[in-house]
């Protein structure tokens, strides 16, 4: 009897949702275990086979939990504000929620065809007013608690989707999203004070089971150094405070450097006889990004400041001072003190505007490199730190600018405070409004969900003003202090609002009257297992952890910490179309004519699309054409097919290649599984052959779960299937029982098919116990030893698993073949490797 997928798998997906089976209930004595996945954003290309694979493998280790009984929640919504839903809509003249509902439809019916139980009772979408009246009151209550305010800075600014982008948004000089140049530009920016939490977001890492790379992309990214803030006096009268991990090096500073972007310049301004000069630089630095003013092979660029100069405060030496694009206003002060000899920025610049170097710390050469390794040497041309090794001379001078009142020691982080605004329509209103009389106010809450207006355009303006600013309706209104005229806030929150605290919202998604209830949170927090993707580490992670640390504060949440684990997948990578080995054989044909050799062939490829044409496997992209649609293959080999592969097709935390034809072993180990059915015996027991395949079976599987190594779960079910099948005595109920169950949470369709139609116990099969194993029956009676002679191979012996050394020896030399080549030498060391091989030394 074939089996038939198609029937099959829609009938168990009807059943389990009818049934509620996934849905987790708020009430139980169970113990809790809250899976959790990035939500989607439901773009209009739908899925492709790279996204489910985080989806399946979670789902794999939900389905254990439920079989092992615990109470388990696995749920999902919808990331549905954001710029591509907006951009497209300006582009098709549509509305932006109606694609995004559209999209949430095709995305729902694609997840679902897959049979991933997720809990769609406590399904959530965050353009959803009941939603985003949390997200809302949250923002009011970071505005309550000083945490969000208003300033006037320099911003990143996308050209293309021309809105404010946060540091974390702007990847390799370029928007993260749309790839258009970033520029900056000074806008009047809601902010959020996350640098108020950098200490204690490095600090509670311990708390959480993350993988060691996730743990130093979260600390790289907030950078803690410590060191001294010291203030150098100027000739205007003005003290230039600057911020150096390296105090030591003071004696050496010969030269500032303040950013283009520093107020001072302005206050300066009519001190400043080269004012042309450094308004024609500053006009250059904005047009460039925070990277490309920063990286270090750059050529040096500056601008003397001519007509004030500064003094360095421990050799009392006048210095002159320059403005320059590698000094960001956004870190530190905005102004930095050089130390040529001892930094390669630094000496680069020195050389270029010819400055002077001082070597303070012995231990090279000067007139050719920079020291930058410094870290160890002895101090000189340093005054009171003459003859000091470094971390004393720190201590010293750090002691000494706090005693003379110029300086102090001083922790500083990279991380820099989250802008919030963002200059578009398709996001949550901010909820506050301006009175000229009582400056900004917050919205009462009673009057939260503060909806978005319906709006003829999207359009972003090149003022920078969000269109909610033509809405003269919504924008204009009341002060809720004084009662008089005021105007709404226009700007929107960023994508990153709603999927900061989502996960929250799961564990009581219809309670109108908190975010959730104490006793939900209480039960559910915090998240078990959190899944998601590597590149998500310094963005949304960072973003949530700061959130929910800061709820956590003001008694709303009962941890500090949101996930108590988290883990990452690797990608799903696709042929690379421009690359001429996966080119149609009548394009390859084509191009061997053209350029008559493929080594000149793909050349052309790359002067045509560069460097990514040399790569064969690329990561999967609607605009490379490379995608794999899962509706095709499911419709054509099964969702349990899909879900095997997805789970097969390599390590699970890295990048992998998908192959279609690959697919066809998962199919045969369905159809042989189906086949199974028809060879079943009375016995309810495990026969005496397969005993111990079984338990390491059923030991091996659960394990290689937890550690996320799916693809040797499943290589163990298809060893055991061969193993039933050269038994040659058909399969007992109990093997099947056990198989069925040890295969369930990869393949759900088919294991509940079979499982009703052998009637293998009451219910479904996803409502059994996990099987359990006997540690003593996974062990093997006998084991293989291997014989070497001065390390060469020379034969094999099967030995009881408890023998001894010295009788695994004996029994060694006792081998037929070791014996005769042993006849005549003297054995000078006997080596044994326990359980492994022995290697028998002779003259």
């Amino acid at each position: 009897m074939k089996y038939d997928h198609r029937a099959t798998e829609s009938k168990w997906q009807k059943k389990w949702e009818e049934k509620g089976v996934f849905h987790a209930s708020n009430e139980s004595d169970k113990e809790k275990f809250f899976a959790l996945i990035e939500f989607p954003y439901p773009s209009g290309a739908g899925l492709h086979v790279g996204h489910p694979r985080p989806y399946i493998g979670l789902d794999v280790v939900a389905r254990k939990r439920r079989l092992q009984g615990y109470n388990v929640l696995y749920p999902i919504g919808w990331d549905a504000f954001g710029l591509p839903a907006e951009n497209y809509a300006i582009k098709n003249h549509v509305h932006p929620e109606g694609i995004t509902r559209q999209n949430i439809a095709r995305y729902k019916s694609q997840i679902q065809s897959l049979g991933i139980s997720f809990d769609w009772s406590r399904e959530i979408s965050t353009i959803d007013p009941e939603y985003y009246k949390w997200t809302q009151w949250i923002f009011l209550q970071l505005y309550k608690h000083g945490l969000a305010y208003k300033k006037e800075m320099n911003v990143n600014w996308c050209t293309s989707c021309k809105c404010v982008l946060a540091n974390e948004e702007v990847v390799n000089g370029v928007c993260e999203r749309c790839g258009s140049e970033v520029v900056h530009r000074v806008k009047s920016q809601w902010m959020l004070k996350i640098t108020e939490y950098a200490q204690r977001l490095i600090d509670d890492l311990k708390l959480v089971d993350y993988p060691e790379r996730v743990r130093t992309q979260q600390k790289n990214w907030i950078g803690r150094s410590t060191g001294a803030e010291v203030d150098f006096e100027t000739s205007a009268g003005d003290k230039l405070t600057i911020y150096t991990t390296r105090p030591d090096t003071l004696y050496g500073a010969t030269y500032m450097v303040i950013s283009p972007e520093h107020p001072y310049i302005e206050k300066w301004a009519g001190k400043l006889t080269n004012m042309d000069e450094v308004r024609e630089y500053q006009a250059q630095a904005a047009r460039k990004s925070d990277f490309e003013r920063t990286e270090v092979a750059k050529e040096k660029t500056g601008v003397r400041l001519q007509g004030v100069t500064a003094i360095n405060p421990v050799t009392g030496g006048e210095i002159p001072v320059f403005i320059s694009d590698y000094v960001l206003v956004s870190y530190g002060t905005g102004a930095i003190m050089a130390v040529p000899a001892h930094d390669d920025r630094d000496w680069d610049f020195a050389k270029k505007f010819r400055l002077p170097i001082i070597e303070v710390v012995k231990g090279g050469d000067v007139q050719e490199a920079a020291f930058t390794d410094c870290e160890t040497g002895v101090m000189v041309n340093s005054g009171i730190l003459d003859g000091l090794s470094v971390e004393e001379a720190k201590a010293k001078i750090t002691g000494f600018l706090e005693e003379k009142g110029i300086g102090h020691a001083k922790v500083n982080y990279k991380l820099r405070d989250w802008v919030f605004s963002r200059q578009r329509y398709w996001g949550e209103p901010i909820p506050m409004v301006y009175c000229e009389k009582c400056g900004w106010q917050p919205i009462p809450e009673s009057e939260l969900p503060l909806k978005l207006p319906q709006v003829e355009s999207y359009e972003p303006t090149d003022t920078g003003e969000s269109p909610l600013a033509k809405m003269t309706e919504w924008v204009n209104t009341t002060c809720p202090c004084c009662g008089g005229p005021a105007k709404r806030e226009t700007d929107t929150m960023p994508q990153w609002a709603g999927s900061s605290w989502y996960f929250l919202r799961y564990m009581d998604p219809h309670n109108d009257g908190a975010l959730a209830s104490k006793e939900a949170l209480e039960y559910w927090s915090p998240v078990d297992w959190y899944n998601g993707g590597m590149e998500h580490t310094t963005l949304h992670l960072l973003y949530s952890r700061f959130w929910h640390k800061f709820l956590y504060d003001i008694g709303v949440t009962p941890t500090p910490e949101p996930y108590a684990k988290r883990t990452s997948h690797g990608m799903i990578l696709g042929l690379n179309p421009h690359n001429f080995q996966n080119l149609t054989a009548a394009e390859q044909k084509k191009m061997l004519e053209e350029y008559g050799s493929r080594e000149k062939a793909q050349e052309a490829l790359r002067e045509q699309y560069g460097e990514m044409a040399d790569h064969p496997i690329v990561k999967m992209s609607k605009s490379l054409n490379n995608v794999v649609n899962p509706d095709g293959l499911v419709e054509e080999v099964g969702a349990d097919t899909v879900r095997l592969y997805e789970m097969f097709i390599g390590d699970f935390e890295k990048a992998a290649p998908w192959s279609t034809a690959g697919m066809k072993g998962c199919r045969r180990l369905v159809d042989r599984y189906w086949a199974l059915q028809e060879n079943v015996t009375g016995s309810d027991s495990i026969s005496p052959e397969l005993e111990a395949s079984f338990h390491k079976a059923i030991k091996k599987v659960g394990e290689d779960i937890e550690t996320l190594k799916f693809n040797t779960a499943i290589a163990t079910l298809m060893a055991l299937i061969n193993e039933i099948g050269q038994n040659g005595k058909g399969i007992t109920r109990e093997e099947l029982r056990v198989f069925t169950l040890l295969l369930n949470p990869f393949a759900p369709h088919v294991t509940e098919e079979v499982w009703e139609a052998c009637k293998l116990g009451g219910g479904m099969a996803c409502e059994q116990a996990w099987p359990k194993y006997d540690e003593a029956k996974t062990k093997d009676s006998m084991i293989e030893i291997v014989v070497q002679i001065k390390g060469k191979v020379r034969s094999r012996i099967n030995v009881p698993a408890d023998m001894g050394k010295e009788e695994v020896i004996a029994a060694a030399k006792a081998e037929e073949k070791i014996a005769a080549e042993l006849s005549g030498k003297d054995i000078v060391k006997e080596i044994y490797v326990p359980g492994k091989l022995v290697n028998l030394v002779t003259k």
